[in-house]
């Protein structure tokens, strides 16, 4: 852990005053040798010198020490769940209290920030008032603006970038999402390929295969992740939505992704039910939703909603575990399961269905099957 900055402090005030190591170590009466170790972080200023260090650079000792508090990622994660699990049992303002006074604590802890910004996005619904729902994302946005600004880690970066358009997207404010990302794609470097390779002729075909799996993984949960969208942005066309959930349904099939990964197939769909819905399809529409509502069942019963591997992807639980928040849920269960009767039952897409004797059963069915009381 980094907490005390002080290196980074002095070496920074001291060109800021337009000076040399040298300099600055006749001043105080030292070595440069000493000052260029304090400059690098090898070692610390006695704390005799902090006063006059303070005060020749004209700020205060506190400033000069640039103490910020560091959170291990086995206690971000922690963290976390913890404050998931308290917005599915506490009031909704007092869990944004306690995280805003985490927040001020950790100010420069760029990997915290990241996941409490994540925990906003993934919690803003919870609150019915619209403006706290706003105010919730905006601080969000704030929190990756900042990770983007200050932090020196290139992939903590491009996750803030990332997080901060789905905030927007969710705002409805897509020319600032695009502003940010840009407009178009550049074709993907095929790393992982490489490092498996490197691997490979390394003689380490155990770290060769999880690192293929990993990469294959990567892009199966992509493609199906992109299915969603696609087929509502094809609403339009009879014809072409069949293709596309033909084929859907045939890689869910074949890659078995209603246990390897229940939620993106639950979102595929929940698409498609929207999408034959829109089209007066009722009956394929309710077919749909009674897949939704077999796949929202076993996961909590037979399947598992946390990431995980399988017969074919046997390699990757690993993996998982090394992930900022692990491989458990992004939110608490309770709330998991309000929210996939809420998509069903509070959608006005399915008001045409709402007096269809099977749509009721469905929804009554969901309430069963998750064991939710009113």
């Amino acid at each position: 852990m980094k907490e005390i900055n002080i290196h980074k402090i002095i070496a920074d005030k001291r060109k800021e005053k337009g000076i040399t190591q040298e300099e600055l170590a006749m001043y105080i009466g030292i070595t440069k040798a000493s000052v260029s170790k304090w400059e690098t972080g090898q070692s610390y200023p006695d704390i005799t010198f902090l006063p006059l260090l303070a005060s020749y650079f004209n700020i205060s000792i506190d400033e000069l020490i640039s103490y910020t508090p560091q959170m291990e990622q086995e206690d971000i994660k922690d963290l976390y769940h913890r404050l998931a699990e308290a917005f599915s049992e506490k009031p909704f303002d007092e869990v944004m209290m306690e995280c805003r006074k985490i927040i001020k604590k950790y100010y420069s802890c760029f990997p915290l920030l990241i996941q409490i910004g994540i925990l906003f996005i993934n919690h803003h619904m919870l609150t019915e008032d619209t403006d706290k729902r706003i105010e919730m994302l905006e601080e969000a946005m704030y929190l990756f603006s900042r990770v983007q600004e200050e932090s020196d880690d290139v992939s903590l970066v491009k996750e803030a970038v990332s997080f901060q358009a789905t905030c927007y997207l969710i705002l409805n404010k897509p020319n600032e999402a695009l502003q940010l990302l840009g407009e178009t794609i550049r074709p993907n470097v095929p790393e992982e390929d490489l490092i498996a390779q490197a691997y490979q002729m390394l003689g380490n075909t155990k770290k060769a295969n999880e690192i293929m799996q990993i990469s294959m993984y990567q892009h199966l949960i992509q493609l199906v992740a992109t299915i969603p969208n696609y087929v509502v942005v094809n609403a339009s066309s009879v014809e072409k939505v069949e293709v596309i959930l033909n084929r859907a349904f045939m890689l869910i099939d074949i890659y078995e992704i209603e246990t390897l990964h229940p939620n993106m197939t639950l979102k595929v769909y929940y698409a498609a039910a929207q999408v034959y819905c829109m089209q007066g399809n009722f009956e394929k529409a309710l077919e749909m939703l009674r897949k939704y509502v077999t796949v929202c069942a076993a996961s909590f019963t037979v399947n598992s909603l946390h990431l995980h591997g399988d017969s074919y992807f046997d390699a990757i639980d690993g993996w998982f575990a090394e992930f900022p928040l692990g491989a458990k849920t992004v939110r608490n269960e309770e709330i998991i399961k309000r929210s996939m009767l809420q998509s069903i039952a509070e959608n006005p897409v399915f008001a045409p269905m709402k007096d269809v004797r099977e749509y009721k059963n469905i929804i009554t069915s969901l309430k069963f099957k998750l064991d939710i009381k009113e």
